[in-house]
């Protein structure tokens, strides 16, 4: 592969963009919804478990990570003390706020040439506030105040970055990121809920369930959109089909999916890049599936295998992707 990530092609010289640049603003844009992503989970967690010690609620925000050998490694047990320190402060946790946002720092450093000024200064900004936190800021009575500041500057980098970036090549990247990391986020959250945190039968449709189930919504953004569609009643169907296949919410599976086809299929005809086509190729399978099977179907076939499965198609896509445009990682 060239310097570039136009594939050899001719493209006109604008259009180009260095393969280190691309594979950048891809990661920027995934740390970033990633940052947010986690200061919703922390923030419904610390709510629904106010009032009670719940460590298997915190332990969910672990297993939604995957992280469960490195916590376990360092914790005994997963207090609400030991998962906020991890996942907020704790930068030998490559998952935590603290290590995601010094990558997605480092990140805009190598973007200085393309990003703006706007861009740049508040990710500073941002990343020196929370280099700042300490054990204080995480107790129980500051933390959900500190995951709605995380939240609001999360959406604050996506304001600037829709009003001041460039519309090249660079900002196709940095949508593919924003789109694969938000398919992949929701089926975390929705594999947590079913999966793991099912109710026994006869808890199903008791006030911990419906909590749970709003918890859910909240964490993704969904509840007032939800509630657009379906004013009074509420099921497992109801929630998981809208979070996954509601073409209306934007961040269900489905319009994240449909909108990382959209932005593959730019990459190829607009900037001659056709290493997006073996991208779209995988993307095939997925997008029929969740066009054409219903959430009753899901569910009846097992929504944590479907779940899992779509997990391991949006890994071997990155994979993909990376391998075409910036091959280092690949």
């Amino acid at each position: 592969m060239s310097a570039t990530v136009a594939d050899g092609t001719d493209a006109p010289r604008s259009s180009q963009l260095l393969s280190r640049y691309a594979g950048s603003i891809f990661w920027l844009a995934r740390q970033m919804e990633r940052t947010e992503n986690l200061a919703r989970i922390l923030d419904v967690t610390e709510t629904f478990t106010r009032h009670a010690r719940d460590e298997e609620g915190w332990l969910a925000v672990v297993r939604i990570n995957a992280d469960e050998t490195r916590f376990c490694a360092t914790h005994p047990a997963p207090t609400a003390q030991a998962v906020t320190h991890f996942y907020v402060l704790d930068r030998d946790n490559p998952t935590s706020i603290a290590a995601t946002l010094a990558q997605a720092r480092e990140n805009a450093r190598l973007l200085r040439p393309l990003i703006s000024t706007e861009m740049w200064s508040q990710i500073n900004i941002f990343h020196n506030r929370m280099r700042q936190l300490t054990a204080a800021d995480i107790a129980p009575s500051h933390l959900s105040q500190l995951c709605a500041d995380i939240k609001q500057a999360c959406q604050t980098h996506t304001g600037i970055t829709e009003g001041t970036f460039y519309r090249d090549a660079g900002w196709t990247f940095y949508m593919l990121g924003r789109h694969i990391e938000r398919a992949d986020q929701i089926t975390r959250l929705v594999d947590i809920k079913y999966h793991m945190l099912l109710p026994s039968a006869d808890a199903v449709g008791s006030a911990l369930d419906v909590g749970q189930w709003h918890a859910l919504l909240r964490a993704a953004a969904g509840y007032h959109a939800f509630r657009r569609n379906f004013p009074r009643d509420m099921t497992p169907a109801m929630v998981a089909g809208f979070l996954l296949l509601n073409h209306g919410f934007p961040r269900s599976l489905v319009h994240s999916v449909r909108l990382t086809q959209a932005t593959l299929a730019q990459l190829r005809s607009s900037y001659r890049l056709r290493g997006a086509d073996a991208a779209l190729e995988r993307l095939e399978d997925l997008s029929a599936v969740l066009t054409e099977t219903s959430i009753d179907t899901l569910i009846a076939r097992g929504l944590h295998e479907f779940l899992d499965w779509v997990q391991r198609e949006l890994i071997g896509l990155h994979a993909t992707i990376a391998a075409r445009f910036w091959p280092a990682e690949g």
